[in-house]
């Protein structure tokens, strides 16, 4: 018996389709010159002048903030969420680092900038982590020092308060996200190399890290979109995943 896939786009005419895609194309373009000025407003951005000493294990050994630098003058740093007590990294976070590729580096480096993870576990951990998973960004342990709390990647009250994605601990709990109150926390800093000091422009968190180096966007570009619950329409990824591997998909009644 033939099984019939709801909820999928509605079938037209290639004129149809081209009037619809002209409404959306005035729509992205509307959002693009939105992002253009978001992005003119993030560089506007204040700094602050970063006055305490980080240390860093890396595999060169001990590393000061400015050593990450590698001699260019802006540094990204992914907080990649590995706990010292864990023995892999994040899913998510390795999601996030899998789809960095060496090409990435090299344009990021001739721009004058280096991309590297952060990670509280000790630097055994995650150049054996890296290893296994073959990747090619440095990674350095933050362990020991206060650098993780500060820049609110690890979160605990007990130890410098919460204030993750820029939000304290009560409201984070008012909001349903209590597991953003203790533990590793995802996010992506940035920082500017001017002379012998180093600066803090930018930190990021939460979905605000789907901008960078994720295959979501590319997703968002496909009619199934990301295939998760909360995306409109409803129920359409989890229709047509029924259906996977099938080879008599039918479209609704009015295609018959």
């Amino acid at each position: 018996m033939k099984k019939v896939v709801t909820n999928l786009p509605e079938i037209t005419t290639r004129e149809e389709w081209l009037e619809a895609r002209r409404k959306l194309l005035k729509r992205e373009k509307e959002l693009t010159r939105a992002r253009d000025a978001l992005n003119a407003e993030r560089r506007k951005l204040p700094m602050v002048k970063i006055e305490k000493e980080y240390t860093f294990g890396g595999p060169e050994g001990k590393l000061s903030l400015q050593d990450l630098f590698k001699g260019r003058h802006q540094l990204m740093i992914y907080h990649f969420m590995f706990d010292p007590s864990w023995d892999r990294g994040c899913p998510s976070c390795s999601n996030w680092a899998d789809q960095v590729s060496k090409g990435h580096l090299n344009h990021l480096h001739a721009s004058d900038t280096t991309l590297c993870l952060v990670s509280r576990a000790p630097f055994p951990k995650l150049e054996a982590f890296k290893k296994r998973m073959g990747w090619n960004i440095p990674w350095y342990s933050s362990y020991g020092s206060d650098f993780n709390y500060d820049y609110h990647a690890t979160t605990d009250e007990k130890v410098a308060p919460v204030f993750y994605n820029y939000r304290d601990q009560a409201t984070l709990e008012h909001l349903g996200q209590h597991y953003h109150v203790k533990g590793e926390q995802p996010g992506l800093s940035c920082f500017l190399r001017h002379g012998n000091s180093v600066f803090h422009t930018y930190s990021t968190y939460g979905r605000g890290l789907e901008q960078v180096g994720s295959s979501y966007y590319f997703l968002d570009l496909t009619p199934l979109g990301r295939q998760e619950e909360w995306e409109e329409p409803e129920g359409r990824a989890n229709a047509f995943k029924a259906q996977a591997g099938s080879d008599d998909v039918l479209y609704p009644d009015e295609y018959e």
